[in-house]
């Protein structure tokens, strides 16, 4: 099986990468480099530095790989610089997704999977119960909307042309190789200074909550629906549990021996409040939950970051 990740140079996408070498499968690897680094690629998959939004280029490889699965994880993924630059925002995520998907059809591709954005979609999660993947969306970012006209494109591609596609709507993904820096998560941001001993900064109040999940277990997701026969286009991806960023401190603090109150700032503009979701859907298709508990996954982390000297 040749399998084309985009993006396969990042965090998440470089440990699928690493995953499906793991397997025995063939690997090509479509990266910028604009965020992914090299240093996170496996030497096992063949690499082309080339960027989503440039289709003459990606048609190269398409004709010359010719690709049986594509896992699209190549994006922009900084909620703050779509809202301060939509247009680019859009052209990385979805003009960029609409080259994959023509070059899919053209090439035939046999499955197209998504990394989407559950964290963004469903804009703010006001009520106890976690979105479910039929609730109704209302993106708050340039981010958001993004994503989600990218699912709909995909749907489109699905019905008129045949070609079999997932869409996995993350939650607050975190796990080792998340730069600290740029566009990175809190849990990230957080373990970098706390283990330089320097200040750490909360964005508002510190009760925003997020559905934190780890990496291993969203590349569990995604290796299911490469091999298995999904029945839906979308699923939840996350934890279903909210936790609040003042909590985050606190196991973290405890983690690292950090002895520093957190310094509050205001908070930024196209970041939810809450967000988390209902993940019953690939509980009883997919047969995938989450099995890293947060404690173990921060720990997990900081071994990480303390290792490699960020």
């Amino acid at each position: 099986m040749k399998i084309l990740i985009t993006g396969g140079a990042g965090f998440i996408g470089s440990h699928i990468v690493d995953a499906c070498i793991k397997r025995g499968w063939d690997v090509i690897v479509v990266d910028n480099l604009a965020t992914g680094k090299i240093e996170n690629l496996n030497p096992a998959a063949k690499f082309y530095n080339v960027d989503i939004t440039n289709f003459n280029k990606l048609e190269e490889i398409f004709k010359k790989e010719k690709p049986s699965i594509v896992n699209h994880h190549a994006a922009q993924i900084d909620v703050r610089k779509s809202v301060a630059n939509p247009q680019y925002d859009a052209d990385v995520n979805i003009v960029g997704s609409l080259n994959l998907l023509e070059l899919c059809v053209k090439y035939k591709v046999d499955k197209f999977i998504f990394a989407s954005s559950g964290g963004t979609i469903y804009g703010e999660c006001n009520g106890k119960k976690p979105p479910k993947e039929n609730s109704t969306p209302a993106p708050e970012s340039p981010y958001g909307c993004a994503k989600l006209a990218a699912e709909y494109y995909i749907q489109y591609y699905s019905k008129v042309y045949g070609l079999k596609t997932v869409s996995l709507r993350y939650s607050n993904v975190y796990g080792p190789r998340q730069d600290p820096f740029g566009e990175a998560g809190v849990v990230a941001i957080f373990t970098n200074r706390m283990l330089k001993n320097e200040d750490v900064y909360i964005y508002g109040d510190g009760e925003q909550q997020r559905d934190f999940v780890h990496v291993e277990d969203v590349v569990r997701a995604n290796l299911i629906c490469m091999t298995e026969n999904v029945k839906s286009f979308v699923y939840n991806i996350g934890t279903q549990k909210a936790v609040s960023v003042n909590t985050l401190f606190k196991i973290l603090s405890k983690i690292t021996n950090y002895k520093k109150l957190p310094i509050y700032k205001p908070p930024r503009k196209g970041e939810l409040y809450k967000s988390f979701l209902n993940i019953s859907k690939a509980k009883k298709e997919l047969h995938w939950e989450p099995t890293v508990s947060l404690e173990h996954g921060l720990r997990n982390v900081v071994e990480y970051f303390s290792k490699n000297g960020k």
